[in-house]
């Protein structure tokens, strides 16, 4: 088939690639004539494991290009998936949608012939059904032009393997044969056992939400649990593999650490717990807040063991924080926890010196203030302090020998549970671990 993708940021280009790797021909669309350039030499403008070399095989073939022309794309497209950003609004809570709405107004002249449009984002409850009176309005082809709405569900870092190899997939359709296209779409992907859930879009609109929002509580929930852990002398590691083994709970994303963060899971659950507020289901409302504000004390929480590692207010320390991106695989660092930390304790006085496998440039540019070294032997150099705030396999390869002789005392903190502790302590370090006993 040939699709096209409108939108090519941390969605939009994934997706575009992995669309052109089952077989169609696909057309990348965006307003940034750099990135386009880019995008068109085979370059890749986001880290994402795999995407450099899907992205580089096919622009060489042909099978994939971009453009900024969105007439370009109509002409040529009969399947037009919309995965353009919705940023949390200004009031804090709720999608902002001008995105989707701006791509199918520009979008809407040129289609004048029978299309479907996949939605990608996540969206308030209602924007298919909007969308679709919209597109029946503007577009010459009138109604038969229909909106179906097929969240993602990508992780970061896994957004190719998530893509190729999903767990489900979700769409809510508006008629069967707008079904019939989608089940040609993933084709590929079906005839590999993948399930397709169908439903309407209403309902599709909201599986997303639910499924982030629940994960966001999981991990506040262990988050709060590390808290009790740390305040009882317990271990929450060994507490979280035990109630992991229910079948009820699961072992999955119930990891202690210094919060969520990207560019979906809390804009996710802050819409979520919105619309819950909006419906009138006050109680889910209430719970979700409460999720809200245990992930927003993590930075406050991270301190607090940090000064105690230390043994003294951060200021006038200097401390290295191993970690940018909100979580390994990635260069993105929207409401990143590690930059949370690291700007908390800049505030709190410290000098604070960052290094990231992938992300140095993005975070240099959310938040200048801070140090930055490309090199891991660098960054720690004169260091009092490390914290261990992002789960990149690197940091929990480095060799802590090595390390002591750069460092002006080696003193670790690992936000994220990462390390072995032992190994670390045995080579002098003094290790301290979130919700986890101290050992001497």
């Amino acid at each position: 088939m040939r699709v096209s993708v409108i939108g090519c940021g941390h969605l939009g280009i994934p997706h575009a690639a992995a669309m052109a790797e089952i077989g169609h021909e696909v057309i990348g669309v965006d307003l940034d004539q750099a990135k386009i350039n880019r995008l068109n030499a085979g370059e890749c403008p986001i880290y994402e494991e795999g995407l450099p070399d899907l992205l580089a095989t096919h622009t060489a073939s042909g099978r994939l290009r971009f453009t900024t022309d969105l007439a370009a794309a109509a002409a040529f497209a009969d399947v037009h998936f919309l995965a353009v950003g919705t940023p949390i609004d200004a009031d804090g809570r709720s999608y902002d949608t001008g995105q989707v709405f701006g791509a199918a107004r520009a979008l809407a002249p040129h289609l004048i012939r029978p299309c479907v449009i996949i939605g990608k984002s996540t969206v308030t409850v209602g924007t298919t059904r909007d969308l679709a009176t919209l597109l029946a309005r503007l577009a010459p082809a009138g109604t038969d032009v229909e909106v179906v709405w097929n969240p993602e569900f990508l992780r970061e870092g896994h957004a190719i393997e998530d893509t190729l190899r999903p767990d489900r997939i979700v769409v809510g359709v508006p008629s069967p044969h707008a079904e019939d296209v989608v089940r040609e779409v993933y084709a590929p992907l079906l005839h590999n056992q993948i399930p397709l859930f169908v439903t309407d879009p209403a309902t599709a609109e909201l599986i997303k939400g639910a499924a982030n929002a629940y994960l966001g509580m999981k991990i506040s929930f262990i988050n709060g649990v590390a808290d009790m852990c740390a305040a009882a002398g317990a271990d929450v590691h060994q507490l979280t593999e035990a109630i992991g083994l229910d079948p009820r709970i699961g072992r999955g994303g119930l990891n202690a650490g210094p919060g969520y963060g990207g560019g979906c899971l809390p804009k996710d659950v802050r819409a979520f717990t919105a619309s819950a507020q909006s419906l009138g289901a006050l109680d889910a409302a209430t719970l979700l807040r409460a999720a809200e504000q245990v992930n927003e004390s993590r930075p406050t929480a991270a301190l607090a063991l940090i000064e105690q590692t230390l043994g003294r207010p951060v200021a006038g320390a200097r401390v290295t924080v191993w970690g940018a991106s909100f979580k390994a695989g990635t260069d993105d660092v929207r409401e990143s926890p590690a930059l949370a930390v690291a700007a908390l304790m800049h505030q709190r006085g410290a000098t604070v010196t960052v290094h990231d496998p992938h992300a140095v440039p993005t975070a240099l540019v959310r938040h200048p203030e801070l140090d930055y070294a490309e090199d891991l032997e660098e960054s720690v150099k004169g260091a009092e302090l490390i914290v261990l705030a992002t789960e990149w396999p690197q940091f929990r390869d480095a060799d802590p020998k090595a390390l002591s002789a750069l460092v002006e005392q080696p003193i670790l903190v690992d936000l994220r549970n990462l390390l072995n502790a032992d190994t670390w302590r045995t080579a002098g370090w003094t290790v301290r671990q979130l919700g986890r006993p101290a050992q001497p």
